[in-house]
């Protein structure tokens, strides 16, 4: 948590930096999501890789370590004054995050059992929820009243802070006899062999695909959460995106907490995801349609909730269904599609307003609709083999 809340300072400084050293051009700023996306996206599948062959924790503490040295160097030696840089630096933050996401996600189900598994990813989710809400005000109002050098610096500390905390974790994997041998190379046939085994596996490729569903809308949605922002005067520009992430920080934590009894319905799982997808898209139909009053924030806290609960449902549902040797690169693999789309997703709608095919209202309409389709298409596609887990489940149950 303590490191997700620097993480907001940052990006949102990043999404502001865009926007005025290019005039606040669309492109430009979707340009951040991109950048952040499309360098996260093709080294999933690697990184997933090496969380099945090294230390987990050992991940997540150089993943921390290094985001600290990177931000500091760029920082004390005065590295942000170009689009260029701003990319580079969120293309290097990015570098250590992909590091350290699947190491978590394999490394969670090997210091809980089987019973506190969901719980554990609802608490997570929260966890990161409450960070982006407080991270994404606290960085907005920092950057308003102290400016964005200052919401950096404090970034810094928070990856330090971090990087000690994990240190002190229980080792959680993977055993020796899971590494299998062998180096890079054996690794990337692993990788290989991993998409085989989610290819292989319809209860799992299926859910692998869930996360990016809401992605295809989504992605473009963080985004024009800056533009909307922009324009609805909830105080400066700073000030007012941060209050929108706060929004939906909150939003994505409610849902898990709030849609606890759903989740554990059996008859029910395996229609939520894609239901919980098309209820995001609603809600920013509804965004596009209303005045930009107060009443918009519940609506994005609304859709973000939604968001929040397919996220905790998927995550829990691959965790369940992947055996341990498997885990890291079913991680990568889930992780890869959601950032690909996500980066695909903001900058076409950059480029759309950019080139001014759709209007801003236009263009977050489309992007629910999006949502809702793919949640319908992603519902028909129930397998047989899941039908036959939720058999298996009613019965032991």
């Amino acid at each position: 948590m303590i490191s997700f809340v620097g993480d907001w300072f940052t990006i949102i400084s990043m999404f502001l930096l865009a926007g005025e050293v290019s005039d606040g051009s669309p492109l430009a700023i979707a340009g951040v999501m991109a950048v952040r996306s499309l360098t996260h996206a093709p080294l999933e599948p690697l990184t997933g890789m090496f969380a099945d062959k090294y230390s987990r924790r050992g991940l997540m503490v150089l993943a921390n370590g290094s985001s600290f040295v990177v931000l500091t160097t760029f920082l004390a030696f005065d590295l942000l004054g170009s689009l260029w840089s701003v990319y580079a630096l969120t293309s290097t933050l990015v570098l250590a995050r992909v590091l350290f996401d699947p190491a978590e996600y394999a490394y969670l189900p090997n210091i809980c059992d089987e019973e506190e598994l969901l719980t554990a990813n609802a608490m997570g989710s929260a966890g990161w929820s409450a960070s982006l809400g407080i991270g994404a005000g606290l960085g907005g109002l920092t950057i308003s009243q102290l400016g964005i050098e200052m919401a950096l610096w404090i970034d810094t500390l928070t990856f330090l802070i971090s990087a000690l905390m994990f240190a002190s974790l229980p080792f959680g994997g993977p055993s020796k006899e899971e590494r299998g041998e062998g180096g890079i190379l054996t690794g990337l046939v692993e990788i290989v062999d991993g998409w085989k085994h989610i290819r292989s596996n319809p209860p799992i490729w299926r859910v692998v695909f869930a996360k990016a569903m809401w992605a295809a809308g989504g992605g473009a949605q963080v985004f024009l959460l800056i533009l909307i922002g922009m324009e609805a005067g909830f105080g400066d520009v700073a000030a007012g995106v941060g209050i929108l992430f706060m929004v939906r920080g909150f939003g994505s934590g409610f849902g898990p907490l709030a849609g606890r009894p759903l989740m554990e319905n059996d008859s029910l799982r395996p229609y939520l995801i894609g239901l919980a997808v098309g209820v995001c898209g609603a809600f920013y139909i509804a965004v596009s349609a209303v005045e930009w009053t107060k009443f918009v924030l519940l609506l994005v806290f609304l859709s973000h909730a939604a968001s929040g609960l397919n996220w905790v449902l998927s995550t829990t549902f691959l965790q369940e269904r992947s055996d341990d040797e498997w885990r890291g690169r079913v991680a990568g693999t889930d992780h890869f599609v959601i950032t690909l789309m996500m980066g695909v997703s903001a900058i076409t709608a950059g480029y759309i307003m950019e080139n001014g095919l759709l209007d801003l209202r236009e263009v977050i309409a489309t992007t629910g609709l999006v949502q809702i389709a793919l949640g319908i298409i992603w519902t028909s596609l129930y397998s047989k083999e899941e039908k036959e887990l939720l058999d298996q489940s009613l019965q032991s149950g």
